[in-house]
């Protein structure tokens, strides 16, 4: 299959993919199904996306998660592990091309998993927020949350974006105020007049809880809290004038998240005691930041603050399920072999995957058994497996970044041709999470082993690595045994020629040389195929503002 070599030609003009990567439109229209109705559409502001990327970090693993890290590993152990882990980045089809197809395969599934477990871990941890009101029938609020959540993917994704912006606001301007009141509960502005200090942090037992092994369970816990600003590049494909809005996002996002994280882990750790009554057993979970503002006044103000929590719950099992749709729509639309059956690639006429999104929504149903397994325990093994498979994601951008930089100096093109590039984290920097994320998946199981061993927690921490291994060597094993049994279309000179390709197994000499090494050669890499070209509409839409406003919009973009 040829590729037409006019970079400004109308017949090779890039069409969005759901992994922020682009497919040519000549070829996509001939290799996927027609009844794709136009597929996704750029409904997303940088305004927008920016808050989305925030709203997927600061959610259930912040206000909730902090309390299990904070009883397992103690206040030195959770300001360290979540200090070290801020990142950011698109993964998923770069893996594919620029390392292995095989493990691009295993991942991207694996990621959609994630995407969709993240969405049974969001309704658990409602089920855990309303516990504070109520035991009551807590699969109640799973439904409704689970119902409303598929009701609101359904739309056009301008309805998801907007709704995502404001409850990602409210998130945000809660974090500013838990701030601000963590500080004053520090120096004594709380319900016992005293001041508390770092007093927490020389209680029996702190500042480090279990130690080597409570350290390790913490790192599993802060992963799962910083999943989701690595989906960040999921959103491209819908993103308005990607290329201007998206490294602006990623610049800002980074130090927002890591300022909001550290200050808030800090003031959780000297506030709250790690042997706080019911902050994380099987049963319930109790947030630090509920803790911290009913010592800043009354019941109401933790009312205030649980209400809080559970609108940052529906934000984040609706950023998950928007995610892992979009990555489900896009292995069906792999070319010229589709990753999942082409019926997840049918969108509606507002550009919606709906297949893709009944069959990320339904892995939710796990939420329901929680009732009878406890709740707490559940979000618990959840948690450890979205952890670990937001740590390969990590790995993999480490991967895909390192191999992607080769094959650009390795061919001759300039980094100023880069529209964006984090300079001062090369060459060091792939090569820091490759080897730092390696090394924390295989060790942070060391409390599942020792002193006594449990096999779920075991299982949980470390079911994802058998999985990908297993996933990748079938994907190996079926293209090296069969050739894509779809017809191929032919070259721009004759494109109403196809060739039907045969299995590898026919027994020719030519048949058996087509075993060979799975790695993606960086020297013929295509580097162009994806690279979005500014449209004289994204231009238009940069410039609506006006110089006599500038100011004020740049005010407005630095605070929101």
């Amino acid at each position: 299959m040829t590729r037409s070599t006019s970079r400004s030609s109308s017949r090779t003009k890039p069409k969005p993919s759901a992994c922020g990567l682009h497919v040519n439109i000549d070829d996509a229209e001939t290799l996927l199904p027609q009844p794709v109705r136009g597929g996704l559409r750029r409904g997303l502001s940088a305004r927008q996306v920016q808050m989305i990327a925030i709203s997927g970090t600061i959610g259930t693993g912040l206000f909730l998660g902090t309390g299990k890290s904070l009883a397992q590993g103690g206040p030195a152990s959770i300001l360290i592990c979540y200090a070290i882990y801020p990142v950011a980045g698109s993964f998923n089809a770069y893996a594919t091309r620029f390392f292995s197809p095989s493990y691009g395969f295993a991942l991207s599934w694996s990621y959609w998993f994630n995407e969709a477990v993240s969405v049974t871990s969001d309704l658990t941890a409602a089920q855990l927020v309303l516990q504070f009101w109520t035991p009551s029938y807590p699969w109640l609020v799973s439904l409704l949350f689970w119902v409303f959540l598929i009701l609101l993917n359904s739309f056009h994704v301008k309805a998801y974006g907007e709704v995502e912006y404001w409850l990602s606001f409210l998130k945000v301007a809660t974090v500013v105020i838990f701030i601000i009141l963590g500080i004053l509960v520090n120096v004594g502005v709380n319900q016992s007049h005293t001041y508390i200090g770092a007093h927490n942090w020389l209680i029996p037992g702190a500042p480090f809880i279990g130690g080597f092994g409570g350290f390790a369970k913490v790192f599993v816990t802060a992963s799962f809290a910083y999943g989701g600003t690595e989906s960040l590049g999921i959103t491209a494909g819908e993103t308005e004038n990607p290329s201007k809005n998206m490294p602006k996002v990623v610049k800002s996002v980074f130090w927002r998240i890591l300022i909001f994280y550290i200050l808030s882990i800090l003031l959780i750790g000297l506030n709250v005691p790690w042997d706080y009554p019911n902050l994380s057993n099987k049963t319930t979970t109790t947030s630090p930041f509920t803790i911290v503002f009913t010592l800043a006044g009354s019941t109401v103000a933790g009312s205030f603050m649980n209400t809080v929590i559970l609108t940052s719950v529906l934000s984040a099992g609706n950023h998950a399920l928007f995610a892992g749709t979009r990555v489900l729509y896009g292995l069906s639309v792999v070319s010229p072999t589709p990753h999942a059956p082409r019926i997840f690639s049918r969108t509606t006429r507002a550009g919606v995957p709906l297949y893709a999104l009944l069959a990320t929504s339904s892995i939710s149903v796990l939420c329901l058994g929680s009732s009878s397994i406890g709740s707490g325990q559940l979000w618990g093994w959840l948690q450890n497996i979205v952890g670990v498979s937001t740590q390969i994601a990590w790995l993999s951008i480490g991967l895909a970044s390192w191999r992607f930089r080769k094959a650009w100096i390795r061919q001759g093109r300039s980094l100023d041709e880069m529209k964006f590039r984090a300079s001062w984290t090369w060459p060091w920097g792939p090569y820091f999470v490759i080897i730092a994320v390696t090394s924390l998946i295989l060790i942070q199981g060391w409390s599942s082993i020792f002193p006594t061993f449990s096999p779920v927690d075991f299982v949980s921490l470390y079911i994802e690595i058998p999985i990908m291994v297993i996933m990748g060597l079938c994907w190996v094993l079926a293209k090296n045994t069969f050739i894509d049994s779809i017809p191929v279309p032919g070259n721009a000179d004759h494109p109403n020629e196809t060739t039907t390709l045969i299995p590898r197994n026919a027994g020719t000499q030519e048949a058996h040389s087509k075993w060979r090494s799975d790695i993606v050669d960086i020297q013929t890499v295509d580097l162009y195929s994806d690279e979005y070209a500014d449209e004289p509409l994204d231009e238009v839409k940069d410039e609506p503002k006006g110089k006599r406003f500038s100011f004020f919009w740049r005010l407005y973009d630095m605070l929101a």
